[in-house]
């Protein structure tokens, strides 16, 4: 056991006049199992970085282990796996390895297979079944849950409970909360560490923000109310001080102790005012106000949407998954559920027409217009703009709804090939958001979106009610708003 500390750590990227970090410092045991949570592009991913020793900053970071980072570079994927991992973990005996694997529920042939034919969750759990076999070092591990379906998450998450040494990236609330003792938190004007889960953690900072919330209206109340009386005290000591004058024989001396008094009266209202500002102040620094978002579907015709017969789609021919039968409905939202590979996507894709061959009936009602949310963001490039008048929705209320979500106005000047990966999935939900439709589809929507913005999705999907049909492996998220799921 050791720490890892970090003392008035400030960083800003070049050229940038805003600091990333500022002045920040904690530490953390290198025992622990630290679950890393906080916005898209508020740096968590350069924090990591700056743990590696890849940026200069000010401050110091001083540890005593070395650290690995997930994902791991893979130069040569049509090499065998074998000769990867050798060189991952050059010191582990075969039978660790092998071991490791069987944890993870991994046939240990895929070490005599290229790389490159493994699955992307395959090569996830390969990877980190390797980097815990480095003895001496500590885990940083970055979303390692975008690549794996619902029962793979489950697995990963028990293995990474029995581990420790790490700290994950992750926005999955399910999987945070079955592997992590403690919790780092990036604020809005801090870094915060706190032990427990996900869920005690987000139960702690609700009860915070809901506190300094009540005391900040309190103290408004109360600035307001001792203004007046400073004032109501300093007009009355000014009129008393003016009795001493042009009133005839008069006590001067009884005035003007009145007059002292009620000054003195109002300087003390004064400084009362003062500290409740200053204690005001200190407040709603870390409020993270997730404003509600709206969407405004079209209400389609008919009740049935979207019907599948005996439907699979296929490639060359051969189906990728067994037949399914079901019906969208108005108001319905369906989640697709299945295996890495099991065709979730394609299925979406038959009603989209990037997949035409097909077995059985698949049936989309006549003029239905449908949103799509594809998983893919390799194609965002250019500007915010652009991309609001290419998908012809009005530039305004996409940029305010990419603002609720978190967007500083910084982002609105950057090309978003320079996004961070949650904030170009957010560009796409934005979008869907703002296109009026029948039917919304999704393919993984929330890929690297933070935790507020899914609680958002999902307040909005619950209040408006549109009709969905979606691919989504976080569990809280699919059973906060699925009406039925269709297991392939």
């Amino acid at each position: 056991m050791s720490m890892i500390k970090i003392e008035n750590l400030t960083f800003s990227y070049p050229g940038s006049y805003d600091n990333i970090f500022e002045s920040a410092s904690f530490q953390i045991d290198t025992d622990w199992k630290l679950g890393f949570v906080g916005r898209n592009g508020r740096g968590k991913t350069t924090f990591l970085n700056l743990l590696l020793g890849k940026y200069e900053y000010s401050g110091r970071i001083t540890s005593q282990v070395w650290f690995d980072y997930f994902p791991y570079p893979v130069a040569d994927k049509e090499r065998l796996t074998e000769e990867i991992l050798q060189e991952v973990c050059p010191h582990a005996e075969g039978w660790e390895l092998m071991r490791e694997l069987s944890y993870l529920e991994v046939d240990s042939g895929v070490l005599w297979r290229p790389f490159a034919t493994l699955s992307k969750g395959e090569q996830t759990k390969v990877l980190l079944a390797a980097l815990f076999l480095n003895e001496g070092r500590f885990l940083l591990i970055d979303e390692p849950t975008n690549h794996l379906d619902a029962g793979a998450r489950e697995m990963v998450s028990t293995y990474l409970k029995k581990k420790k040494g790490f700290i994950l990236v992750s926005h999955d609330r399910h999987f945070l909360d079955g592997c992590v003792d403690h919790i780092l938190s990036l604020n809005r004007a801090d870094i915060e560490v706190q032990a427990g889960n996900f869920s005690s953690w987000a139960e702690n900072f609700e009860r915070q923000q809901a506190f300094e919330i009540a005391e900040n209206e309190r103290l408004k109340k109360d600035i307001s109310r001792l203004q007046q009386s400073a004032k109501r005290a300093a007009d009355w000591s000014d009129k008393t001080e003016a009795l001493k004058y042009g009133n005839g024989p008069v006590d001067r001396g009884f005035i003007g102790h009145k007059a002292a008094k009620m000054m003195k009266r109002s300087k003390a209202a004064e400084t009362r005012q003062q500290k409740a500002i200053e204690q005001k102040s200190g407040l709603l620094k870390n409020l993270e106000q997730a404003e509600n978002l709206k969407i405004m579907p079209l209400l389609y015709h008919a009740d049935t949407l979207v019907s599948f017969y005996n439907a699979a789609p296929c490639y060359n021919g051969r189906q990728v998954c067994n037949p399914v039968t079901f019906t969208v409905h108005r108001g319905e939202r369906v989640a697709i559920v299945g295996k890495n590979g099991s065709g979730k996507s394609s299925l979406l894709k038959l009603l989209t027409g990037e997949v035409s061959e097909h077995t059985g009936v698949v049936t989309a009602g006549a003029g239905l217009a449908v949103s799509y949310v594809s998983q893919d963001t390799s194609h965002l490039h250019g500007y915010l703009p652009e991309f609001a008048e290419k998908s012809g929705i009005p530039e305004s209320l996409f940029k305010a709804v990419l603002r609720k979500m978190g967007f500083e106005r910084t982002q609105f000047e950057k090309d978003m090939h320079d996004f961070s990966e949650g904030q170009k999935k957010k560009v796409l939900l934005a979008g869907s958001l703002c296109e009026q439709r029948h039917l919304y589809i999704w393919d993984e929507p929330l890929n690297f979106v933070d935790v507020y913005s899914r609680m958002q999705i999902e307040q909005l999907i619950k209040e408006f009610q549109p009709a969905m049909i979606f691919v989504e492996h976080d569990r809280a998220f699919r059973d906060a708003i699925a009406t039925k799921i269709i297991q392939l």
